[in-house]
């Protein structure tokens, strides 16, 4: 606002005579009630609002607004050309930074500000046209009426725009803030407080979903505008560096098979539905899905906790799944590692398909003959153990999943 604007350079060229400005102020009251008045029968926006203190509050203002102009017309000759207006186009900031805040937008303001414009000019011309203005100085007047309107008005755009940037600015850091108090597993009262600020509405259920940030716009621009969004400062263990995390409302059913498809192709991994306060459960347990390193689905789907609990459940306590197996497969450690690693798989599946020979033979793609064989040598290897349910179990355990190869030396 520091620079001089259009109003205030050509207003040096237009000086009023104190008769003609006189005359003109004394019609401010009038003008700024018949301003309001055809604002508030033409903008809906204003139609239940401007009344009461609130009228007279733009009343006022309107006649604040018209005055300065004047003045500005009527000492203009040899005064600081960018002083007068300065308060003015303050105000005008200030209301359209209380539009935005008031929820409505620039359109209705714009509008008052035309509408203000015509009602002026109408009230304003048949006094300088009365008063003997040559014609050229009245359009000269008109022209620079119409120009400080205009100066108004991007003021108050541009208070809008300030106000709503700001808004939107403060929303997002409270939203963040929330989305990291979520994770963190923070007490509900906390949360509800956290909520409250960042204007969230909560659901019913939130899902996390660990998404790769490269993986990010898509997905955001089809959820809920309610989904939240953290991708720094994540709380505990995190799941790397390039990895953000949505909190998804109220997925079930078919809304979790929708996301389902929303995120084929992204390398997500969804996390089961946990009441909104407790979705730091969701994101743990998918946390733990990616550190098992699980092969991805070959159809491009997200990794689903909910068809992956066996292993979640087996993955808790990563080394004593080591020792059990040790311990359970003890019987194979004199024999060569190829051998051990056959007989290994031929017990996964014999006791996955419950004894079933030929199942057997068409998951492991050998003869049923070799899988008779093989039990042979099993049962020469184990004894009784085979027949005893405490081994069954281990066994069963230690081999529910099978074992990855190690990585191959440089």
């Amino acid at each position: 606002m520091a620079e001089t604007s259009r109003a205030t350079r050509e207003a040096a060229r237009l000086a009023l005579d104190e008769r003609v400005a006189r005359e003109l102020q004394d019609q401010l009251p009038l003008l700024a009630e018949r301003t309001v008045s055809a604002i508030t029968a033409e903008v809906p926006s204003y139609s239940g609002t401007l009344t009461g203190q609130m009228r007279d509050k733009i009343s006022n203002a309107v006649q604040i607004a018209l005055g300065t102009f004047l003045n500005l017309l009527e000492h203009a000759q040899g005064s600081d050309p960018s002083t007068p207006l300065a308060p003015a186009l303050e105000a005008a900031y200030a209301l359209g930074s209380g539009e935005a805040r008031s929820g409505r937008s620039m359109d209705a303001l714009l509008a008052a500000y035309r509408i203000g414009a015509r009602v002026a000019w109408r009230e304003m011309s048949t006094t300088t046209v009365r008063s003997g203005l040559p014609a050229a100085t009245v359009a000269e007047f008109a022209e620079l009426l119409f120009a400080y309107i205009d100066e108004l008005s991007a003021a108050s755009v541009a208070g809008h725009a300030d106000e709503l940037a700001s808004a939107g600015r403060a929303r997002r850091r409270n939203l963040e803030r929330l989305a990291q108090h979520l994770l963190a597993g923070e007490p509900e009262k906390v949360l509800l407080s956290s909520a409250e600020r960042a204007d969230w509405p909560p659901p019913q259920t939130l899902t996390a979903v660990l998404v790769p940030r490269t993986s990010l716009r898509g997905p955001l621009a089809l959820l809920s505008p309610r989904t939240l969004e953290a991708g720094e400062d994540l709380p505990g263990p995190e799941p790397g560096a390039e990895t953000a995390v949505l909190l998804v409302p109220d997925m079930h059913g078919a809304q979790r098979r929708q996301l389902a498809r929303v995120l084929r192709g992204r390398r997500a991994v969804l996390g089961p539905a946990r009441p909104w306060h407790r979705v730091e459960a969701s994101f743990r347990r998918a946390c733990r899905l990616l550190a098992l390193d699980i092969d991805p689905p070959a159809d491009g789907e997200p990794l689903d906790t909910e068809r992956h609990l066996a292993e979640l459940v087996l993955g808790m306590d990563p080394e004593g799944l080591a020792d059990l197996r040790s311990r359970a497969l003890e019987p194979l450690a004199s024999l060569p590692p190829a051998t051990a690693h056959r007989l290994a798989d031929t017990l996964r599946s014999w006791l996955l398909h419950h004894g079933r020979r030929d199942d057997v033979a068409t998951d492991l793609f050998v003869h049923p003959q070799t899988v008779r064989y093989r039990m042979g040598r099993l049962r020469e290897l184990y004894g009784d153990r085979l027949t005893d349910p405490a081994t069954v179990l281990e066994l069963t355990l230690a081999l529910a999943f099978p074992e990855r190869p190690a990585p191959a030396d440089d």
